[in-house]
């Protein structure tokens, strides 16, 4: 069985319960937890790319070590983010490296 995500019911479960409920059980309880259509692997690539694209550095921390535990390598990480400068923006890029550095540090591969 997966574990139970209360991300959500944790950070704004009183202050914005319904959200909350959305995030935990339809967004990381059902799309998240599919198992057909895209592995968990190719879900972190594209959820990280939206998330860069879009300028959400908050949330990639988060989603960066998520796509690690879902077998995305520092140097595929790395690939991804060179490729998004060109269209998102150097400064965007620049931001993105910066979070990635730190959860993939120097020497993983």
């Amino acid at each position: 069985m997966a574990e139970k995500i209360t991300t959500g019911r944790d950070a704004l479960g009183e202050f914005a319960p319904k959200f909350a409920a959305l995030n935990d059980d339809v967004l990381f309880g059902q799309v998240w937890s599919r198992e057909t259509g895209l592995s968990p692997r190719d879900r972190s690539l594209a959820t990280i790319s939206a998330l860069i694209t879009q300028g959400a550095f908050q949330q990639l921390p988060f989603h960066l070590n998520k796509a690690k535990e879902n077998g995305l390598t520092k140097n595929e990480v790395v690939e991804i983010i060179t490729q998004l400068a060109f269209y998102v923006g150097w400064p965007s890029a620049w931001s993105a490296f910066n979070i990635a550095k730190e959860i993939f540090g120097e020497d993983d591969k």
